[in-house]
């Protein structure tokens, strides 16, 4: 029996390995990450500082309050439901904000030229949420590549 393997052997087994359940864990967490910071940014916004006279200052606060808790609520929930870390959180979280920061400046760093370039026949506001929208798309795929292999690998717990 021949021992190599095809391209499309080896493709499958990485997509296997890779498209496994801690991706759609991941996947889920994310949605709950999702609706639990967009749910306080504009609660904040729109309730919070309503009546608040500065609608930059109101803006700001809301989105950072969205990243931040969505940030510690996503650590929290794939440390412990996704990849079943038992690692102290000093040991990971000091990765995991690197990885949310690079993961953040290189989605929305390509993003932007990119967008702009396909869609240069568009207008700016056009061309800005194309780029938002592929921004995020690229987001997800790096932060899961950043949080398995990089910020928790090794510290998981073996699934059997």
């Amino acid at each position: 029996m021949n021992e190599k393997k095809s391209f499309s052997q080896k493709f499958k087994g990485f997509c296997l390995k890779f498209f496994d359940k801690t991706f759609w864990k991941f996947i889920l967490v994310g949605v709950a990450n999702t609706l639990f910071g967009t749910g306080i940014m504009f609660l904040l916004y729109n309730i919070a500082f309503k009546n608040y006279h500065d609608s930059s200052w109101s803006y700001w606060v809301s989105s950072a309050a969205n990243y931040i808790l969505g940030s510690i609520l996503s650590y929290f929930l794939n440390k412990t439901f996704t990849f079943k870390s038992k690692t102290n959180t000093k040991q990971t979280m000091g990765r995991f904000v690197i990885n949310i920061s690079a993961c953040y400046l290189i989605a929305y760093g390509v993003a932007k030229p990119l967008a702009r370039q396909i869609f240069s026949s568009a207008s700016a506001t056009v061309q800005a949420n194309m780029a938002m929208l592929a921004g995020m798309c690229f987001f997800v795929a790096l932060n899961y590549i950043g949080q398995r292999f990089f910020v928790f690998k090794g510290t998981q717990e073996e699934e059997k």
